[in-house]
């Protein structure tokens, strides 16, 4: 083995990987290097990786306590390990508790422990000690150890074993996933808003529906309203003030600024435009929300501020509850609107000037000074966006939905967004996270996302994924986490390498899972992983065990002889849906567009591939239509192969039926399908070439719940999983 490779392998990175099509696949040399160099290390001689790789793997010995301890909360005895050089025979303490209250000691006597493991490092002798911890609740601690001349500072975290059970909650249930910004009413500005998602939500609920399936609703870039994909979040916490519905924010009808602007001929012009059109335009929709919130702030500050009303009040208690998180997006936003504004290329903070790059310099202090209100009013539209989702959950649960609304977090932030920018210590810059080529994406997958350092994130006690699950979940009754695989090995790409050139890396599973079970109890929501893609053996099992939900998509449960598993085959602890926001839609699965749309777009690799998929498509609607028929759903007549009138609705029910049938304890049906839409949300692999996250819905809220075949297939889903 190399230097590098052995340097490597002691940091997380996999030497190789088994791929979808059964293949071993090893990282090439240099983006191997590549990566290894990111994450701060020496790579420019053998004798320095040499050294690192000596340092790493003593570092476990030479430190008394590690960065992190996960304590199994059903647990006796809460014990962790204090290593220390034989010459050290005790050690002082001092552990402060969540709540405040802590337990200390000085001069523990080492030798009254009992010694687990012994070691011997370039001479010196190490011993290993178990110390029994003082008995201490759930939650996040802070440990301080003294030994000899070294103090060590550890996170402690007692967790749950398991994620909120979904039976405590509700029976199996079924919900509708829906794009905020594809709901269309006579009332938005160009994209669904939060006031449209309530009505959504009242309306299924009359329908049985129990959740509301939304993709993440993560804030992106104020400045640069077109950049649209909420996988590319410029924050994992926090929200997105693009869905604000401008016309329920307290005061605007009785502001005669705003109606001076919103009555202007132009800007009429511009609102009916956008309205009308089958997609968004989101620079225009940005453009005009954002011209009249900046007039609607102003009035805030001038009567709510000015006068200490209650609205004000509420926003001062949000910004005080937030804190620095807060202060810091809105910093972000401001200068990401100040520097574009003298730039239109400053897609972020790399593009910025040296010296405010750094979010702790004196010249980003004096921009907070200079621009207090401008940085405030980004922080309002965040209380905004806050004070209006909230609304909608808390319609949905007293309209009687057990769960709500089901939230989604994104697999990583944008690199140039406000998280990275503000976090640069936990964030790795030289990478990005996508995934190995696989069947639906042949070509490999680079989300352009930085992720986070597994190394730093440990010794950040998991802060910011803490603060990421809590920002979602203070709003849901479920949570789907993005490509849950990242979680134990994430497939890192580097600088200037193709998307199936990456590297796999090692996360910290099972710490992560106690976090995640940790923060599911908290905020009493359900937790799916969305766990499709390359899976490694056993992976469904570990979810399992931790209570989290699996991702079972309709066609892809099917065994090796192309058949589809039968209802009852399905896992109980799992989330059923027939499409998901990559992929197409059962109609466009049918007829085949999805097909359509990958020769137009180039995305085969070659010819032969395409025209397989194509052929292979044929016996797959037979296999489908055995299933369903199989189960009693649809006749032999019926059947759409006989293009009979009604046939592809009469299938769409009936493979919403199967999915209902399963014991599994949620089944999202995609709003797509209810509508039975030929046409996909989003393409990976793709960014201008097709409208991703720009298609809005072609009826309006009333027209969705009063189309009477949708109706007749949610009816179908209620009869089989009625609403407790």
């Amino acid at each position: 083995m190399s230097q590098l490779h052995r340097l490597a392998t002691e940091i997380g990175f996999h030497s190789s990987y088994v791929n979808c099509f059964g293949h071993n696949v090893t990282p090439q040399e240099d983006a191997l290097a590549s990566l290894v160099s990111a994450m701060g290390y020496d790579t420019s001689s053998e004798e320095a990786l040499a050294s690192q790789a000596n340092t790493l793997a003593q570092s476990q010995w030479r430190c008394v306590v590690s960065s992190c301890e996960i304590i199994a909360a059903e647990q006796t005895q809460y014990n962790i390990d204090i290593n220390l050089p034989v010459w050290v025979d005790r050690f002082s303490y001092r552990l402060v508790c969540e709540d405040g209250t802590h337990h200390s000691q000085d001069d523990v006597l080492a030798d009254i422990l009992p010694c687990v493991d012994t070691a011997c490092l370039d001479g010196q002798d190490f011993k290993r000690y178990q110390w029994e911890l003082p008995r201490i609740a759930e939650g996040y601690h802070q440990l301080t150890v003294t030994a000899g001349d070294q103090t060590a500072l550890c996170h402690v975290i007692v967790a749950p074993p398991t994620c909120v059970n979904p039976a405590e909650i509700t029976p199996k249930t079924w919900g509708i996933a829906v794009q905020v910004y594809s709901l269309k009413s006579a009332t938005n500005w160009g994209m669904g808003d939060f006031s449209d998602l309530r009505e959504f939500v009242v309306r299924a609920a009359s329908r049985g529906a129990g959740s509301i399936g939304l993709n993440p609703l993560h804030p992106l870039f104020p400045g640069n309203p077109s950049h649209r994909s909420p996988y590319s979040p410029t924050s994992r916490s926090f929200l997105n003030t693009m869905y604000i519905d401008v016309t329920a924010v307290p005061g605007y009808a009785n502001s005669d600024p705003c109606q001076a602007i919103v009555n202007d001929g132009e800007f009429q012009m511009l609102l009916a435009r956008v309205r009308d059109a089958d997609f968004i335009d989101h620079g225009t929709v940005g453009y005009l929300k954002y011209k009249v919130l900046r007039t609607l702030f102003a009035d805030f500050q001038a009567s709510d501020i000015a006068n200490a009303s209650d609205s004000a009040q509420r926003f001062a208690t949000f910004c005080e509850t937030q804190g620095d998180d807060l202060a810091s997006l809105a910093c972000y936003d401001a200068l990401y609107e100040y520097f574009r504004e003298r730039d239109d290329n400053a897609y972020g903070w790399t593009f910025w000037p040296e010296q405010y790059r750094d979010p702790h310099s004196a010249e980003v202090a004096a921009f907070k000074a200079a621009e207090a209100d401008r940085i405030q009013y980004f922080a309002w539209l965040q209380w905004l966006a806050h004070e209006q989702l909230s609304a909608v959950q808390a319609t949905a649960l007293e309209h009687g939905m057990p769960i709500g609304l089901y939230l989604d977090l994104a697999v990583g932030c944008d690199g140039n967004g406000a998280e990275v920018w503000a976090d640069q210590a936990n964030y790795l810059a030289g990478a990005a996270v996508g995934a190995p080529p696989d069947a639906m994406n042949i070509l490999g997958q680079d989300w352009g996302l930085t992720p986070l350092n597994p190394v730093a994130l440990r010794e950040a006690g998991f802060g910011p994924l803490v603060k990421a699950l809590r920002s979602s979940m203070q709003y849901a009754g479920a949570l789907r986490i993005d490509h849950i695989l990242g979680f134990m090995r994430q497939y890192w790409v580097a600088p200037g390498k193709k998307a199936d050139e990456g590297v796999y890396i090692s996360f910290p599973l099972a710490d992560i899972l106690r976090v995640i079970a940790l923060e599911s109890h908290r905020n009493n929501c359900i937790v799916v992983g969305e766990d499709l893609g390359t899976v490694p053996e056993g992976f469904g099992d570990i979810m399992s065990a931790h209570g989290l939900l699996s991702y079972k998509v309709l066609f892809f449960e099917r065994w090796e002889n192309g058949l589809f598993m039968r209802p009852e085959a399905y896992p109980e602890q799992a989330m059923a849906t027939g499409s998901t926001h990559d992929l197409h839609t059962v109609a466009g699965w049918w007829t085949g567009r999805d097909l359509a749309w990958r020769r137009e777009l180039s995305l085969y690799p070659s010819q032969d591939m395409a025209e397989a998929d194509a052929n292979g498509r044929v016996p797959d609607r037979e296999y489908l239509r055995a299933a369903l028929i199989d189960m009693d759903l649809m006749g032999e007549q019926d059947a759409p192969a006989n293009h009979h009138d009604h046939a592809e609705h009469i299938l769409a029910v009936a493979a919403q039926q199967y999915l209902a049938l399963t014991p599994c304890a949620m089944h999202m049906i995609p709003a797509e399908d209810i509508l039975q839409l030929v046409e996909q949300v989003n393409i990976p692999g793709t960014t201008e070439e097709h409208p991703n996250w720009k298609r809005k819905l072609p009826c309006d809220i009333d027209g969705f719940f009063n189309d009477q075949q949708g109706n007749e297939l949610m009816a179908a889903v209620a009869a089989l999983r009625p609403r407790q």
